[in-house]
């Protein structure tokens, strides 16, 4: 273990339009900003002794021209939101899930149907669904993965109890043990 490891801090997501993602998460799960930076551009900044960019030394993008914001998403979760303007050949879509560096946030809500209609009239996008686990260490929940209106994966989880949870003792943040 980490010495001096706590928790998970956040959560950091790269999007096409700060703004616009800033206010999707404020409107759709109540997001509070914390805090926004930038815009930080590695054409304005000194190089470091051995030469590289500011940007290439610290987040591994050369000549990056980047803004970010903290959100607090819930009482558990931050999320960071980064734009970048350069650099201009930058991928412009998110990874698949099966790609490496492939993400998505999971969510515990009540009641995945009631979710999915609203994120729908939020600009999501459902995938198939909802998947019912009737075995193994997860029976007893239910999922369903949608895109947010920037392309990248969420999943909805929709439990009270799943059976590793008795079986290995680990209960997660906002579920109370049995």
């Amino acid at each position: 273990m980490i010495p001096g490891f706590c928790h998970v801090d956040h959560v950091s997501i790269t999007v096409a339009d700060l703004s616009q993602a800033v206010a999707f998460y404020q409107e759709v799960f109540g997001a509070e900003v914390a805090y926004r930076m930038g815009p930080f551009d590695a054409a304005e900044i000194p190089t470091l002794d051995d030469g590289r960019d500011w940007t290439e030394a610290h987040v591994d993008v050369r000549g990056a021209r980047l803004s970010l914001c903290m959100l607090k998403l819930a009482s558990n979760l931050m999320i960071e939101l980064f734009e970048y303007e350069k650099p201009v050949d930058q991928q412009t879509m998110p990874p698949r899930n099966c790609d490496i560096g492939g993400h998505h946030l999971a969510f515990k809500v009540d009641n995945i149907e009631t979710a999915v209609a609203y994120l729908e009239t939020k600009g999501c996008t459902a995938m198939a669904g909802p998947i019912i686990m009737e075995e193994g260490p997860t029976r007893g929940a239910r999922a369903q993965y949608l895109r947010d209106p920037f392309g990248n994966y969420m999943e909805l989880m929709e439990y009270d109890r799943q059976d590793y949870m008795a079986e290995t003792g680990v209960i997660p943040y906002g579920v109370t043990p049995v």
